[in-house]
């Protein structure tokens, strides 16, 4: 007998449901290897001295580390897990700055369900909230998830 598969199928997802992710603590080290990864090396997430005469008086997150990191979170929930076919397309604001040291997690709610047979599942549009350790919404938008229907009963 195979693992019992831990995502949920299209049709189990109802409108309004919510799941919210654990916290993730933002470090130095994430931001410099980001930096990296990316190429993106601008002073204002790299170079503290630089940073404190920027906006924010100190380094930021890249607005991208913490939408990857939110697409993380989100996988570890497991709702998607061997159930997600692709993630379709997503509208995004970068809302407030994340600085080192803060904890984010994610929201998740239901918005929209739109049966797809034709692609073997479901589009399910979540409302997405990123939120830190104050509650504020750092970034927020919708990602469109396709999602597999369940197997018909042989």
């Amino acid at each position: 007998m195979g693992e019992k598969t831990r995502g949920r199928y299209f049709e189990e997802f109802e409108l309004g449901d919510v799941m919210v992710t654990e916290e993730y603590v933002v470090t130095e080290e994430g931001i410099m290897a980001f930096a990296r990864l990316t190429g993106d090396d601008n002073p204002m997430h790299t170079d503290p001295d630089y940073a404190k005469t920027h906006m924010f008086g100190q380094r930021v997150a890249h607005g991208l580390l913490v939408l990857s990191v939110a697409s993380g979170l989100a996988w570890r929930l497991g709702f998607m897990q061997d159930t997600v076919l692709a993630f379709r397309d997503l509208e995004w604001k970068f809302s407030r700055p994340v600085f080192i040291g803060d904890r984010i997690r994610v929201r998740a709610e239901v918005h929209q369900r739109k049966a797809m047979s034709r692609l073997g599942g479901g589009a399910v549009i979540f409302d997405i909230r990123v939120l830190n350790q104050d509650d504020d919404v750092v970034q927020r938008g919708k990602w469109n998830v396709l999602v597999k229907s369940k197997q018909p009963a042989h």
